[in-house]
């Protein structure tokens, strides 16, 4: 019989940063925070951790706004603390699971910025853009995850973008082979 891969019959233990443990006395959780965890962690017996979003964001929904995918928010400390957990982790054995948000980015996100730009520029069509109905409505009357339209109207571009949470989340396109 074949050995299961190993995420199939895994411990997890899910990691909240900003309300695990403050290392700096802002009343914020911290990288650092998890780096001095690590060890009771791994003392549950559990394959690996699964750290709740960190990047850089305006934190509208507490970093699953993300603004740039590959910036550790200075909230939560830095890329060489990350690689610190990283590094204790995999010497105690433990996986490390990153959760990561594939279907939106914050409105901060330089592909937003660029993507309301203009109706023609190289990421006119990352996100999803609409124009309205003949009376200047939404294009339907989906709503959100959070209430309220899921449409909002963007004056630069003069339509309207979609989001599937807050406004200050707009959707990737995803049938756009560059955003795959």
């Amino acid at each position: 019989m074949r050995a299961l891969p190993w995420w199939k019959g895994a411990v997890i233990y899910q990691i909240y940063p900003r309300s695990f443990l403050d290392t700096n006395g802002d009343g914020i959780g911290d990288l650092k925070g998890i780096l001095q965890g690590l060890d009771h962690i791994a003392s549950l017996g559990v394959d690996g951790i699964w750290i709740s979003p960190f990047f850089t964001s305006p934190m509208a929904d507490y970093g699953y706004d993300v603004a740039d995918f590959c910036g550790v928010d200075p909230i939560f400390g830095t890329l060489d603390d990350f690689d610190a957990v990283v590094e204790k982790a995999h010497a105690l054995g433990l996986k490390v699971i990153i959760d990561q948000v594939y279907s939106h980015t914050s409105d901060h996100h330089d592909w937003f910025i660029e993507s309301r730009s203009s109706r023609d520029n190289p990421r006119s069509d990352w996100y999803v853009w609409a124009d309205p109905k003949a009376d200047g409505s939404p294009p339907n009357n989906w709503q959100s995850v959070f209430g309220g339209p899921s449409w909002e109207w963007d004056a630069r571009r003069g339509q309207y973008y979609f989001h599937n949470f807050l406004k200050e989340q707009p959707d990737l396109n995803l049938y756009n082979e560059e955003v795959q």
